[in-house]
């Protein structure tokens, strides 16, 4: 499971919730959770305001931040 797809479960947020919020289609935003589609910045951000998060907490992988 992805990070991203957790933090929605853990939130208890549909797929639809979240793309409708955030102005994706379902289809998309399910694309993004599964790694088929990359995210732009500006997506990012606002996927992270969505969840009260900042996009580094939920996108960058946090082994490239640790030395």
């Amino acid at each position: 499971m992805t990070k991203l797809k957790k933090i929605r479960l853990e939130n208890g947020y549909t797929l639809e919730q979240v793309a409708v919020s955030i102005g994706v289609s379902t289809a998309y935003y399910s694309m993004i959770e599964n790694e088929k589609r990359r995210v732009s910045y500006e997506l990012a951000v606002k996927i992270a305001n969505f969840f009260n998060m900042k996009p580094d907490d939920i996108f960058l992988n946090k082994k490239l931040t640790t030395s």
